[in-house]
């Protein structure tokens, strides 16, 4: 009887040879493993599809428990199950029919955002765009100064953007850590330090939009207007922005009001 060694995961092994019954038992446990190992992954591939609709559903619910009015929300709850059923279930909408269903659904009163929900590829995917129209958001947009620095003492964040110039960067790097995981650090790769900040400012508050995936999971969501913006200024938007992500990093995407059910798109490739 002689030992051969077999490696798995950067692993050295040991296996018996010689011993039929043995080595035939090793390789069955291996290929158990394997399978396993690909169960697994195919599990987490689904899950990481489904977090898109499961962050819709949280949300919802999040609002609904803000409300005070029970009546209300089993008014909301009928409106939604009403919208809902205006949705093809496994239908996959062009943006123009997606947007024209949320343009019939009378959820509520209040003028609600237009979203844009994707999974995607990977994490870390990150960018700017500048959308054709308004997405009806007033973002604020702060250069710093002493005041601002104050403020951040005092844990003040008071803005959307925060804009410098390279002169106050060393002032600002005690703040790296409270303004880094917001994504508020000015950062000269994304624009935000520049020797003309005010040239900056006028950039972002016209509608650039910085956009990035969440922290753990290849998720992207994105305010693209009000459901009052027209048709064509929401599909516009909504192109745009989905050429900034690129459609061959998108696996799946769906857009929706701020309370409506999720309408999944179809993206010629």
């Amino acid at each position: 009887m002689s030992f051969g060694f077999i490696i798995i995961m950067g692993k050295v092994k040991p296996r018996l040879i010689g011993d039929t019954e043995i080595e035939e038992k090793q390789k069955k446990e291996q290929k158990a493993r394997a399978m396993e190992k690909k169960m697994l992954k195919k599990k987490d591939e689904k899950k990481v599809e489904e977090i898109s609709e499961v962050v819709v559903e949280k949300k919802e619910k999040k609002t609904s428990s803000k409300s005070s009015a029970p009546k209300a929300a089993v008014a909301k709850g009928k409106k939604y199950l009403e919208a809902k059923k205006m949705i093809e279930a496994n239908k996959f909408y062009s943006l123009k029919d997606a947007v024209a269903v949320l343009k019939m659904m009378k959820l509520v009163k209040f003028d609600q955002s237009v979203e844009l929900h994707f999974t995607v590829d990977e994490t870390g995917l990150k960018g700017e765009v500048e959308l054709p129209f308004s997405t009806g958001k007033v973002v604020k947009v702060k250069v710093v100064d002493d005041s601002v620095l104050n403020d951040l003492e005092k844990g003040k964040i008071e803005f959307d953007v925060l804009v410098t110039h390279p002169s106050f960067m060393p002032r600002l790097a005690k703040f790296a850590k409270v303004l880094g995981p917001k994504g508020l650090m000015p950062n000269p790769k994304a624009g935000t330090v520049s020797t003309k900040p005010e040239d900056v400012v006028k950039k972002f508050e016209k509608g650039m939009l910085r956009w990035k995936t969440e922290a753990k999971f290849p998720l992207v969501h994105q305010m693209i207007g009000k459901i009052s913006s027209k048709e064509s200024d929401l599909i516009a938007n909504a192109e745009k922005f989905i050429e900034a992500v690129g459609k061959a990093h998108i696996k799946n995407a769906f857009i929706k009001t701020t309370m409506s059910p999720s309408v999944k798109l179809e993206l010629a490739k």
